[in-house]
């Protein structure tokens, strides 16, 4: 079984428990062992008595980022906690998330206590939200907090501690802890070889038109399962919690001013491949830079307009009528899915749409309208054509999705088909679209009339469901973005 985490101790005796897929060793024997070729980095979890400047600890955190392992503390989090007067900026914040805490308790603590947080896990479970804040910024494995009631409540420190230093009554608290950490169950199923890498997905159980369905976030996992990727479905609340995966693909609606970015963010900080990663989420969620990208490289667009809050008069309305004539198209450059567009076909239309729109940004498009009966779709990852698929017009509306003024949608219908089936000029002119992007995983939105081939827009999420978009591919479209992961973390490792 490969090995998937390794625990560093400063003595034997500090190691009291038998967790299987763990192995422990002494910090003498792996200061002094002989770092050799390894497919992966192995995950280290320093759990030395002492962490100061050139101490042991100090010295196994050091090392095993100089092997390219990924230890817990780093050196950076061992200097940011070395001095309170390092970590004073957190503590306001942190002592406001604590006053939060106890002003909903109807029992709180009526004198000083210390709190214990292994892992990113409180021993008071009533403290976890506080606990979970002081693992992002701390990334230790094993902290003390000493809280203190003044006027206030204060945090009076934050304080690494050692394994000899988690007694009887934490033991079982710390066992816990490291479990639900590395993901070590107590009973293994030994019928199946464990996995290589871990894949985070992040999805919203409660989104209205999520860019995957509940059965293609199952088929992501059955993938894994097949390719040895433990795939593990997390959410807004497991944002301290990335840092435990090698990747994370998002499947929930990104966005720049929300969680989405952040998770995309941290995991580029962390080294992990993200799909899709914050350039792209940058680029694409917003028409305004797609529009410049394509014009700049002769890319067939509809005739565009941008227009600015503070120069949007009747003259410049009169330019759009005789510029496009209606209707015309008014968008706001972060709409998804349909929405954020307005058809207008009257002057007075257009000054309202544009006054709503306005309310939301500064700078809007507007597009001449380019009625099809379907709008093409090509799915490219890593600059290959995944799939194509024509997304037809909502009975009777403009646009493939209907949003109705009840919040009810309707979508129109779809047909898949073979990447190969579909016109060379649309695949072609989506690639080099998609180009402009990165080399991540996008949709890239074309209409076709007898004028030629036009690209709408490329979205940094594009949707993946079941029974649609893997019609044609079925669960090898599932496969290849996991390969496709694979090789991004392998490709990153051997660097």
């Amino acid at each position: 079984m490969p090995v998937r985490h390794t625990v560093i101790v400063d003595r034997l005796k500090d190691w009291k428990w038998e967790i299987e897929g763990l192995e422990v060793t002494l910090a003498n024997d792996y200061l002094t062992r002989q770092a050799g070729a390894q497919k992966r980095p192995i995950r280290i979890i320093n759990l030395c008595r002492h962490y100061t400047y050139l101490s042991g600890g100090y010295y196994c955190s050091l090392l095993a980022e100089a092997r390219n392992d990924i230890p817990m503390p780093t050196v950076a989090d061992i200097v940011d906690l070395s001095r309170q007067s390092l970590y004073a900026f957190s503590i306001p914040d942190l002592e406001r998330m604590l006053a939060n805490t106890l002003n909903r308790l109807a029992s709180p603590p009526e004198e000083s206590f210390d709190l214990y947080i292994f892992f990113g896990s409180s021993d008071d479970h009533r403290f976890r939200r506080l606990a979970a804040e002081v693992f992002d910024i701390f990334r230790y494995p094993l902290l003390r907090l000493r809280i203190e009631y003044g006027k206030t409540w204060k945090i009076r420190s934050i304080r690494p501690i050692g394994l000899h230093q988690v007694t009887t009554a934490l033991s079982d608290f710390f066992e816990s802890a490291l479990r639900s950490y590395t993901r070590m169950p107590r009973k293994r199923n030994e019928g199946r070889k464990p996995a290589l890498y871990d894949l985070a997905i992040l999805y919203d159980p409660n989104e209205k038109l999520p860019p995957s369905n509940k059965a293609a976030l199952e088929r992501f996992i059955r993938a894994g399962q097949k390719m040895r990727v433990d795939v593990e479905l997390i959410q807004k609340k497991d944002y301290n919690r990335l840092s435990e995966f090698d990747a994370l693909l998002l499947r929930e609606t990104t966005s720049i001013d929300n969680h989405t970015f952040r998770f995309a963010r941290k995991a580029e900080a962390e080294g992990m491949p993200v799909i899709d990663d914050p350039k792209s989420i940058i680029r694409c969620t917003n028409k305004v830079y797609m529009w410049e990208r394509l014009s700049a490289q002769k890319l067939p667009t509809p005739k565009t307009i941008p227009l600015n809050r503070h120069r949007f008069d009747d003259r410049a309305m009169e330019h759009l009528e005789t510029e496009l004539g209606y209707p015309m198209v008014l968008k706001i450059p972060d709409g998804s899915f349909s929405r954020g567009m307005f058809k207008v076909d009257t002057r007075a239309r257009l000054a309202e749409a544009a006054r709503e729109l306005f309310s939301r940004s500064r700078i809007i498009l507007a597009q001449e309208f380019m009625y099809t009966a379907y709008d093409w779709r090509i799915g490219i990852l890593a600059g290959k054509p995944l799939f194509a698929c024509q997304y037809k017009q909502a009975r009777g509306h403009w646009q493939i999705v209907n949003h109705k003024a009840d919040g009810s949608t309707v979508p129109g219908g779809f047909a898949t088909m073979p990447v190969e089936d579909a016109p060379k000029d649309v695949v072609d002119t989506a690639l080099a679209a998609a180009a402009l992007i990165g080399n991540g995983l996008y949709g890239v939105d074309l209409k076709q009339n007898d004028d030629g081939i036009f690209v709408i827009e490329i979205n940094d999420n594009p949707n993946i469901d079941y029974g649609v978009e893997d019609k044609i591919l079925k669960k090898g479209l599932y496969e290849t973005i996991m390969a496709e992961f694979i090789q991004r973390i392998e490709s990153m490792r051997n660097e």
